[in-house]
């Protein structure tokens, strides 16, 4: 039965020809990137959409108050998300 810690003749090879930093990872930003937008304005509609049912569920709430509350909330996440750092 072969050893299987035993590394082969074709492994050492390819550990000896990898180069740190050579690898492309454009495709890998580019999903973090998504990832990251899709949590951050997902967040975003989430805290709008409980604050607009938490409003007006509540006892004596209001539809208008809700509203009102959500489209505050989701404009001030817009305007900070939009104002975030553009230099990455």
């Amino acid at each position: 039965m072969a050893d299987p810690h035993h590394a082969t003749d074709a492994a050492d090879h390819d550990a000896e020809a990898y180069q740190h930093g050579t690898m492309a990872i454009e495709e890998q930003k580019a999903t973090w990137k998504l990832v990251q937008a899709l949590f951050s304005w997902g967040s975003v509609a989430l805290a709008a959409i409980l604050a607009f049912l938490v409003i007006w569920f509540q006892p004596g709430g209001s539809f208008l108050g809700g509203l009102i509350a959500g489209v505050v909330i989701f404009a001030a996440g817009f305007a900070f998300l939009k104002s975030g750092s553009k230099g990455h």
